[in-house]
């Protein structure tokens, strides 16, 4: 089991955050609105000085910061790259953000790194390859992470395992917490028919750390099929607010980011949907 994690100077507050994209620093400083803490990619940090970790540097003494990984390749077949692992814990060491997360996908085979978080089947073998590789994270991190469900297009015939049980069994075996993305439950439970307010329902809600909302776009499969895509690339759509509001129910105020990664929208666009989410929150202390 994995030490304490450091303190931060900045924990995460239950309040509204946006993703940071440099376009919007000088924005940000000037008029954050209803934005209480920021949240960047680690692998666009890992670099060594220049104006992006300046610009980081002076945010972090001003604003909370989680830390959400792209590129571990937490379910891999492989070993963890040590190399990733010792530009991580440097950018960590400095920041001393207020949380680390990453998904429940793979990206890596061999030396072959893939542009994309790819799905997993949900078997014993699965539990016990990514139960180990965040007990190596946490380990070396000397920090417990948050780990995010993933959006699904499809299911695996070998898959033993319910989603919100798998992700609750890995919580309960390394005492990492959960990063529930509440626009990606939609997105599977639309594209793969189940009931989205009953992922909700089975999931570990007590470990959840750190919410994430985003947009999604809608695309036609092979056979005529409706296909919701996770593209980051849109305004959060009125049924995942209304999941948010359902989820909030179950877990309490979280911190509760809105991503926007594609096709990024001016600052006063992404103020007002961390305004939407800052509601949100209002009604479930309410």
């Amino acid at each position: 089991m994995p030490g304490a994690a450091p303190p931060s100077a900045n924990p995460l507050p239950a309040a509204a955050g946006v993703g940071y994209k440099a376009q919007h620093f000088a924005a940000i400083t000037d008029d954050p609105g209803a934005v209480s803490w920021l949240e960047i990619h680690a692998e666009n940090y890992m670099g060594d000085g220049g104006r992006p970790l300046a610009q980081l540097r002076h945010l972090s003494e001003r604003f909370p910061i989680s830390v959400h990984g792209v590129g571990l390749s937490i379910g891999g077949a492989g070993p963890l790259d040590p190399d990733h692992l010792d530009r991580l814990k440097h950018l960590l060491g400095w920041l001393k953000p207020a949380s680390f997360s990453e998904h429940l996908a793979w990206s890596t085979h061999d030396s072959t790194f893939l542009n994309d978080l790819l799905p997993l089947p949900l078997t014993d073998a699965t539990l016990m390859r990514v139960c180990e590789h965040i007990d190596q994270v946490q380990d070396f991190l000397g920090r417990k992470m948050l780990l995010e469900n993933p959006a699904s297009y499809l299911t695996f015939d070998d898959s033993t395992w319910a989603e919100p049980e798998f992700l609750g069994e890995i919580a309960r075996r390394t005492g990492c917490g959960m990063l529930l993305d509440v626009n990606n439950v939609f997105v599977s439970a639309t594209n793969l028919g189940f009931s989205a307010r009953g992922y909700i329902d089975a999931y570990p809600v007590e470990k959840v750390g750190e919410i994430h909302l985003g947009g999604h776009g809608v695309d036609m499969d092979d056979l005529g099929a409706r296909v919701l895509i996770d593209n980051h690339g849109h305004a959060v759509g009125d049924p995942v607010w209304s999941l948010l509001d359902y989820t909030l129910g179950a877990t309490g105020p979280q911190p509760v980011l809105i991503e926007w990664d594609n096709d990024v929208p001016d600052w006063a666009t992404l103020q007002g949907e961390a305004a939407r989410a800052s509601a949100a929150l209002a009604r479930v202390r309410r």
